[in-house]
């Protein structure tokens, strides 16, 4: 199998890469390598598999560089992670999401449309949930209202797989991520930020009390359900899966995780809550468990040690 990987050199792009290569697939990489964060991690996280790729380097907003890539490439399926990420940024810059993840995603299906692609796995997010009171959080649940334009922009990404699965036949998986962690976590997410600013005796801002919570999903499992969704060939042609670690963790008890691992207090900034964050991520993950065969296999207590673990030594290559 030929697969492209849109956003192959960022975090879940990298581990997906390695394991498509491992299972034998060819594998084309499309990044911008954007300066979002440094463009030398996503370098690096993907410098053990450079010349087992075909790398593009270019954007996802440019029609045609997607049509170029897409006619040289001549892919079986697309795995579609790039993607503008985080809800705090996305209020700042609206647009910049919209025509990222909306745009963007119309163009690849577009490309899958043209060129015969018809298998299109979509990396959406638990953000669509909103402030959902149903706990734990269903595939089927109603979704009203989205609170922040990240998470409207991936409601849009799944109307459009739909789209174009009933229109076109192309089979579309999509994918709500809850939380995920793990090494080469981007740098902006919390558990990478606030492991930096522990070990540099800094404060770190704590929204809230401390309170919120999250499903935190450990980066190989995410992988598993991936490769599951890939080869999912059962059901309607657009299906829509939860993938979560299944064990919710509140803010305090993951600051708490960190220090343990790196030995070392916090210092806390109380901070006022943040607009458009959520107050609890929880996965109900039966479909996927079922239907995929996904069964997260790593404890937070246990991914937080092998976060530390990579974590530390890529400070000691001057990575981070």
């Amino acid at each position: 199998m030929k697969v492209l990987v849109t956003g192959g050199a960022g975090f879940i792009g990298s581990h997906t890469v390695e394991r498509l290569l491992a299972q034998g697939a060819e594998v084309g990489i499309l990044d911008n390598f954007n300066d979002y964060y440094a463009p030398e991690i996503k370098r690096h996280n993907i410098s053990a598999v450079q010349d087992r790729i075909t790398l593009v380097e270019g954007d996802l907003r440019d029609p045609e560089v997607v049509e170029k890539t897409f006619a040289e490439g001549k892919f079986d399926a697309v795995i579609h992670l790039a993607a503008r990420a985080g809800v705090r940024p996305s209020i700042e810059q609206p647009e910049l999401y919209i025509d990222t993840n909306i745009k963007g995603t119309f163009y690849l299906l577009e490309a899958c449309k043209r060129h015969g692609v018809k298998k299109f796995v979509f990396a959406s997010s638990s953000s669509v949930y909103g402030v959902n009171k149903k706990v734990p959080f269903a595939e089927e649940d109603p979704i009203l209202q989205t609170i922040s334009p990240y998470a409207m922009t991936k409601m849009a990404g799944e109307q459009m797989c739909s789209n174009y699965s009933t229109l076109y036949g192309i089979r579309c998986v999509c994918l709500r991520f809850f939380t995920v962690y793990g090494p080469r976590q981007r740098p902006d997410l919390a558990i990478s930020k606030f492991s930096k600013l522990i070990l540099e005796d800094k404060p770190i801002d704590r929204y809230g009390k401390g309170d919120t919570a999250r499903d935190y999903t450990f980066i190989s499992d995410i992988v598993d359900g991936i490769i599951g969704a890939l080869n999912f060939e059962d059901g309607p042609l657009c299906s829509i899966f939860n993938l979560g670690g299944s064990q919710t963790v509140n803010l305090n008890q993951m600051i708490g995780a960190i220090e343990d691992a790196l030995g070392k207090k916090a210092i806390i900034n109380e901070m006022p809550e943040q607009p458009g964050d959520v107050p609890l991520t929880s996965a109900d993950v039966s479909k996927a468990s079922r239907l995929l065969n996904f069964k997260p296999t790593t404890h937070f207590d246990t991914g937080i040690p092998k976060f530390v673990d990579w974590f530390l030594e890529m400070r000691k290559l001057g990575v981070r």
